[in-house]
């Protein structure tokens, strides 16, 4: 286990620093909007135990998509056979794809998730990488 973590890529290891960070301001602000909703709509929204786990453990799904797609990005551009490698990156792209769907079934399904605060998470790598994009254009 401990080579894994050796032979990891700077660039790898950075987006994946820069993801987290981006994930965790996400799930902060989520956790402020549910605090916010709540305060509103006391009855309909919810703010308890069940926000926090589903942010922590949809914050945590969404890091780690990202960072296995970066581990396997960075086999595959060491690859030398074109095929083999396009089959690897579609394979880690099901796998990735399975993690969140059990991940959404688990966040729906067990009673200890607020099933919203646990998918919400799983957006915010991406939309914040796009934020990031357009301020560094501006």
């Amino acid at each position: 286990m401990g080579s894994i973590f050796r032979d990891i890529q700077p660039a790898v290891k950075k987006e994946t620093k820069r993801v987290t960070v981006i994930t965790a301001v996400g799930v902060a602000v989520m956790w402020i909007g549910f605090g916010i909703f709540h305060w509103i709509f006391p009855k309909k929204v919810p703010f308890d135990y069940t926000v926090f786990l589903g942010g922590l453990g949809g914050g945590l799904i969404a890091v780690l998509n990202f960072f296995l797609m970066g581990l396997t990005v960075q086999k595959v551009a060491s690859s030398e056979d074109e095929e083999k490698a396009r089959l690897k990156m579609k394979a880690s792209y099901s796998q990735r794809m399975l993690l969140q769907m059990v991940w959404v079934v688990i966040a729906i399904a067990a009673p200890c998730f607020q099933f919203v605060a646990g998918l919400l998470p799983l957006l915010f790598p991406g939309f914040g990488i796009k934020i990031l994009g357009i301020a560094r254009q501006s």
